[in-house]
């Protein structure tokens, strides 16, 4: 059966709500519970053992509660990972408005301070995963928004490169937890055919605050010298300030999970359970299970993701950081270089756009990541053209040429996404889950730290080490992602021949048991 055939299989392969059969009875194995006395059962599971007797649950129409679900939910992931890129990018856009002369900074210090973003954002990833598991997802992401935005704030206040490093590490580490939230968080809303298009819908915001970055710059770019702070500054404490209205709405209005949902019904519960029931991945569990972070570290899938990653973010550290300084080095003003920058986000929502209902459709998540890395006729130019024009054309004479390079590398933001995706939609058990995800969004954080360090100044104007780095990463992503297609389908062949997928009640307490995708040998991996 193929990846597409078998999610849509999967989303309808749930018998019907009804009474409890015999085999829907709690198992010993799934509620004997830990040496603690907790149950290893979904929090899932006791909601719809307490509403079992609830009516209507078939009557409930899944496509309205889709939408209904997701303009409750959708428009907050989007507008906090739209300003948490668009507080990262600001010192791409403050470095060509004067922060690096006004700072007196020198040699490799702004790539540091590029750089050391990231580096409290993986140092922080590390007690992320028990928090994630222990405190709701929701109101961890919406606090975090919150200081996040203070801290974007506390940048314009920087007078040296020892305090803007100190803002930028400590936004970093507030940033930490936007990656492993949201995908947590968009898993317990969606079966895994549904989920492809909703996390290309949050991811959507890195392609707005590209081009809402270019706008703002432009703007502050024109704050008249006399106004007390340079424009750099007021650009920093004005989206300092927006991030945090949007911290707070996301704490006090983002359900922590369907079951405290306000605006839904006790019956549009159930039936919503009833339907993401297939993923087998659970909703919610606060049971931190040590063994399942050792499965994780043995688990040939998340390696090949954070290596996957990585490479891809590479690219995405030297777009993010240096795609104002490259156009400006193309002989632009820097008032026009910040609006030339905004194709790039143009670019960068079509891709997203594209394969995330593209797998919605086809699946074949692997196929897309691909066709991104390489967005055009790689057959006959054996090249990866954004990288290519990048590196081999003389921004002398070919500025356009090199222009449309550094649009077409933001294609290759388009798979990261997916690749949240593919973590929380094939890594089951709720600490392996956690785990997994900070895993995955910490490299992230590698990419883009090793992106802005292959920026030197003795490179400058030209920056051709920087890249080939892009064009080389991509290559190297587009043969991971092949090889995890392959495992993906090498594992469910194997999981096929040991015993066939049953058809289970969404009232089993077997299908929300704590289990994870190694020990539940009923489930199957997507790809």
């Amino acid at each position: 059966m193929t990846s597409a055939a078998n999610e849509k299989a999967q989303d309808v392969n749930v018998r019907p709500a009804g009474s409890l059969s015999s085999s829907d009875k709690a198992s010993p194995t799934a509620l004997n519970g830990d040496a603690n006395g907790k149950t290893n059962v979904d929090a899932a599971w006791i909601f719809l053992n307490d509403h079992r007797d609830a009516e209507g649950v078939s009557a409930i129409d899944i496509n309205a509660l889709r939408r209904k679900i997701d303009w409750h939910i959708v428009p907050l992931m989007f507008c906090c990972y739209t300003m948490q890129f668009l507080d990262k990018v600001i010192l791409n856009y403050a470095a060509v408005m004067g922060l690096n002369k006004d700072l007196n900074l020198q040699a490799n210090e702004f790539s540091n301070v590029a750089t050391f973003l990231f580096v409290g954002l993986l140092c922080f990833e590390v007690p992320n995963i028990y928090l994630l598991q222990k405190v709701p997802a929701a109101k961890w992401l919406g606090l975090n928004v919150t200081l996040w935005g203070i801290a974007t704030a506390s940048g314009a206040a920087a007078s040296n490169y020892q305090t803007l490093l100190v803002s930028r590490v400590f936004l970093g580490i507030f940033e930490a937890t936007i990656g492993p939230s949201l995908m947590l968080i968009s898993s317990q809303w969606y079966t895994k055919s549904e989920q492809a298009p909703r996390f290309s819908f949050w991811y959507l915001g890195l392609g707005l605050g590209q081009i809402i970055g270019g706008a703002v710059s432009y703007g502050f770019q024109h704050v008249a010298p006399g106004a007390g702070l340079a424009g750099w500054r007021v650009m920093f404490v004005v989206l300092g300030c927006m991030t945090v209205v949007f911290g707070l709405c996301t704490f006090f209005f983002l359900p922590d999970t369907p079951m405290k949902a306000r605006w839904l019904s006790n019956t549009e519960k159930v039936a919503l359970l009833k339907h993401v029931s297939v993923n087998q991945t659970g909703i919610e569990s606060r049971t931190f299970r040590p063994k399942e972070i050792v499965e994780a570290l043995l688990d040939p899938q998340i390696y090949l993701l954070i290596l996957s990653v990585v490479l891809l973010s590479v690219s995405s550290g030297v777009v993010t950081t240096y795609s104002a300084t490259l156009i400006k080095n193309l002989g632009y003003l820097p008032q026009k270089a910040a609006l030339m920058n905004m194709p790039s986000g143009v670019v960068s929502i079509f891709f997203t756009l594209l394969v995330g209902f593209g797998i919605r459709k086809q699946s074949h998540r692997w196929a897309w990541i691909i066709a991104c890395i390489i967005p055009a006729q790689v057959a006959r130019q054996r090249l990866i053209l954004g990288g290519a024009l990048m590196s081999f054309l003389n921004p002398k004479t070919d500025r356009s040429g090199v222009l449309a390079g550094i649009y077409l590398v933001n294609a290759v933001v388009a798979p990261l996404p997916i690749y949240y995706n593919w973590t929380v939609a094939n890594c089951a058990g709720g600490t392996k889950r956690a785990f997994a995800a900070a895993l995955v969004s910490g490299s992230f954080s590698i990419g883009n730290i090793i992106g802005p360090q292959t920026f030197q100044p003795r490179d400058a104007p030209d920056y051709r080490p920087a890249k080939l780095a892009v064009m080389g990463t991509q290559a190297g992503c587009a043969v991971t992602t092949f090889a995890l297609f392959a495992y993906y389908v090498w594992a469910n062949k194997r999981r096929n021949d040991r015993s066939e997928a049953q058809e289970q009640s969404f009232m089993n307490p077997e299908v929300w048991a704590s289990m994870t995708d190694k020990e539940n040998k009923h489930f199957r991996y997507t790809y």
